[in-house]
């Protein structure tokens, strides 16, 4: 019997991994699988990082965590969505509470209570709180709460979009991600947030905080000085970009190029040419891809590669979520992630400030892909 115990598990694994993904599983110490969503085949790739996660109960949102990091997925069809309670804007407001020296937030929009208040309660307790925003989103009540609250908030006071949303504690850990600190970011729009506990990463996010909020530069008025661009964390290697500094579309081109079976992605606006291309030869290569964009920013962008997209006959949709399908996501061979703030644009590459993160995690890549599937589930045939 026991000579066959291998065979079994294996059998196993493949039965799991071929069920709906609807929520991330715990703990997942198994590889991940690359799906195709046409036909949800499963090819178990191995991997030299493997990590262990756990579930986090959210009542409206999905959740896992690690020992060195948390990863969170927003769920707008859960049932309490519509009250804004139980999303993924809770861990953030935990970890704000928690900080004992300081909170440094560059926000491109702000309208959650729960984080306007987290921000006020560190700095009522004498943790230093400053602020970075989009100026276009600074006239409103939650931003003005934090000036009345005596907490330094700067804009950006320029025609380019001060886009990043992240977060960085106690110079110690730093959240990131697509999620706007919005009622509609956390509780309507299709969303992921990122918590990262690495000093050198949280380095390279306070950097560039620093760039921003003390020396008042902004989009192209920068100087690369990213002080960790490529850093392992408990086995994981992280690319971290900052644009336009670090030329973003030329890494994403090359890790597109060297892409060897997979591309999936979710794209909240589509309008980068290069990018397209190498992801239409790719396909007509044999590679699988597939890919969901938000409906509005399709039919409202000028230079959409969705058209495109479609006329070559790949598996993209228009996504299918009454709210935003914010996602800057893309999937590749199961094995890489690209996420972030950046929308495949050419204002994200030239004009905007943005941050990127790749993660070359196979079991991370499972996780995306996992909201890969919730989102193509419910996407526009």
């Amino acid at each position: 019997m026991k000579k066959f115990l291998p065979l079994l598990f294996a059998i196993f694994i493949l039965i799991v991994a071929c069920e709906p993904l609807t929520t991330p599983s715990a703990p997942l110490t198994v590889e991940p699988a690359t799906v195709t969503p046409a036909d949800v085949t499963v090819t178990v790739t191995p991997t030299n990082n493997v990590v262990v996660l756990s579930d986090v109960s959210l009542p409206a949102a999905y959740g896992v965590t690690s020992s060195w990091f948390d990863l969170y997925f927003t769920n707008p069809l859960s049932a309490v969505a519509s009250q804004k309670t139980g999303g993924p804007d809770g861990p953030v407001v935990d970890a704000i509470d928690s900080a004992r020296l300081s909170v440094d937030a560059a926000i491109y929009s702000l309208s959650l209570d729960s984080i306007r208040d987290a921000l006020i309660r560190a700095h009522q307790r004498g943790v230093q709180v400053r602020v970075v925003m989009e100026s276009d989103n600074m006239d409103r009540s939650d931003p003005q709460a934090l000036k009345d609250a005596g907490i330094p908030l700067l804009g950006d006071r320029r025609e380019g979009l001060m886009h990043d949303k992240f977060i960085v504690i106690d110079q110690s850990e730093a959240w990131t991600g697509s999620m706007n600190f919005t009622d509609s970011g956390a509780y309507k729009d299709n969303n992921n947030l990122m918590l990262i506990r690495s000093t050198k990463v949280a380095d390279d996010y306070e950097t560039e905080f620093n760039e921003m909020f003390v020396d008042d530069k902004f989009g192209s008025n920068v100087v690369p000085a990213t002080p960790n661009p490529h850093v392992t964390v408990n086995g994981t290697a992280l690319d971290i970009y900052f644009s336009p500094d670090d030329h973003v579309q030329t890494a994403l081109l090359n890790l597109l190029n060297n892409a060897q079976s997979s591309i999936y992605f979710l794209a909240y606006s589509f309008t980068a040419d290069p990018l397209g291309e190498v992801i239409r030869q790719k396909a007509a290569a044999g590679l699988k891809v597939a890919g969901v964009m938000e409906a509005d920013q399709v039919k409202s962008n000028i230079g959409t590669e969705y058209d495109t997209f479609r006329a070559a006959g790949l598996d993209v949709h228009l996504d299918g979520n009454p709210g935003q399908m914010h996602h800057k996501v893309m999937i590749i061979d199961g094995q890489i992630v690209v996420m972030g703030s950046y929308n495949f644009t050419a204002s994200a590459e030239n004009t905007n400030d943005e941050n990127v993160i790749v993660i070359h995690n196979a079991d991370i890549a499972a996780q995306y892909m996992a909201e890969f599937q919730r989102v193509y589930s419910v996407a526009q045939p």
